[in-house]
């Protein structure tokens, strides 16, 4: 890994006034938890708040006007994720609620003794959903991570899929490991085999760009709380297996009526409008890097989410070193940060302390860092280490500094 900061100070300095909490005194070193939020989104939020707070589809100005600025969002949040069109895009408060009904909605389509495989690594937002699907006879399986590399092998899940198998669910980083699925290779495996895939990109999404065509993956769920955005999430599916779900919305809103009838009760309408304020920080960062740049969104986020994992990359390395240089700390998780294989969302342990003795050090120096099992209970307990309390865990993003890591490591070195 270089030695010199990627992303020159200039720039960092402008992408760091683009978040005004960033401002005070904390250094937030908890983003896999939920990022600081660009003030581009509370601009939007205000704006349809405080102009277009009515409800839509009202013959009036203002309901038009709020109509246009959702369907807006809509429109620009399928370019954000490459999807064919709006109608592949469900929106909702959470991936959790997100994935909970879609499952309900599968589960008319399958059948007692058709399967369902979960990993035991993912988020329970993609486990326990299916799980659910034993009451109604549907066999799980669990595809278990490999406790050596951390990592998910093709040679396990070929061992457990069957020609029942209907949906394969797995996350595409893991929140405690951050090592990256090959979620392109696995989607291709489960389709040679006639299954479906659904996938946790809550971990991913904040760090690399999503490309749900050129995966072809089948559903991909994330939280744009995690993306510098509002307290508010996203479904993709593919248009043709919408149209053949069964809605979970009211008896008269139809089967074709897509998104809609996977959205009970609508969306969110400034929450949703406030989306297209993330992708307003991006253009607002490429702007300044490129200026008088005529480059569409999904080309500038390439180039920005490139950046951005280099930079994330070389931070991750000045703690990954730190830590592989203390005899008594196990990290959790591949022990580079190449940023081919894994986030900047570092885990570890120490030996003879529990995790949960280890963040209050650095909460004394207003460094917010996290221990626990992060939802990903399964994964802590099938490690034993849930008796030490799970992990502590440090999560980086392309705004933190080397010499925000520096401090923290210079605290941490006199209890690890």
């Amino acid at each position: 890994m270089t030695n010199q900061i990627i992303m020159n100070e200039e720039a960092l300095r402008f992408v760091r006034c683009q978040f005004p909490a960033l401002n005070g005194e904390w250094i937030f070193l908890d983003n896999a938890g939920g990022s600081q939020t660009a003030k581009q989104v509370g601009e939007r939020i205000t704006q349809y708040l405080y102009q277009s707070n009515v409800q839509l589809g009202a013959s009036y100005d203002v309901s038009v006007r709020a109509g246009e600025r959702v369907t807006q969002s809509q429109k620009t949040m399928a370019e954000f994720v490459n999807a064919r069109d709006e109608k592949e895009i469900i929106l909702g408060p959470s991936t959790t609620q997100l994935l909970q009904n879609l499952s309900k909605s599968l589960l008319q389509l399958f059948k007692p003794g058709d399967e369902v495989i979960v990993t035991n690594c993912d988020h329970e937002a993609n486990i326990g959903p299916w799980m659910n699907m034993m009451k109604s006879g549907i066999v799980v399986k669990t595809w278990k991570i490999n406790p050596e590399t951390f990592s998910l092998d093709l040679s396990s899940l070929k061992k457990l899929m069957t020609p029942r198998t209907k949906l394969v669910a797995f996350t595409h980083v893991s929140n405690v490991v951050g090592t990256i699925n090959p979620v392109k290779e696995i989607t291709s495996f489960v389709h040679e085999r006639g299954a479906m895939v659904c996938v946790d990109g809550v971990a991913f999404a904040p760090h690399r760009q999503v490309d749900v065509r050129d995966w072809d993956v089948d559903f991909y769920a994330f939280s744009f709380y995690k993306v510098y955005g509002p307290h508010y999430s996203l479904l993709y599916a593919k248009r043709d297996i919408l149209g053949k779900l069964t809605g979970i919305n009211h008896y008269f809103i139809g089967r074709q009526d897509i998104p809609y009838k996977l959205q009970p009760g609508n969306v969110n309408f400034e929450l949703t409008y406030g989306l297209l304020g993330v992708t307003d920080y991006f253009d607002a960062v490429y702007d300044f890097l490129h200026p008088g740049s005529k480059k569409g969104l999904r080309n500038r986020l390439d180039e920005l989410y490139k950046l951005f994992s280099e930079n994330e990359a070389y931070l991750a390395s000045l703690l990954i070193d730190f830590l592989k240089s203390k005899k008594e700390v196990k990290i959790i998780g591949e022990k580079s940060a190449d940023p081919g294989i894994r986030v900047p969302t570092i885990s570890f342990i120490k030996t003879g302390n529990k995790s949960s003795e280890i963040p209050p050090v650095t909460d004394a120096h207003q460094i917010g860092i996290r221990y626990g099992d992060f939802y990903a209970r399964r994964l802590i307990e099938s490690l034993g280490l849930a008796e030490t309390d799970g992990v502590v865990r440090i999560s980086l993003v392309h705004y933190n500094t080397g010499d925000e890591i520096n401090k923290l490591i210079h605290i941490l070195d006199r209890v690890l």
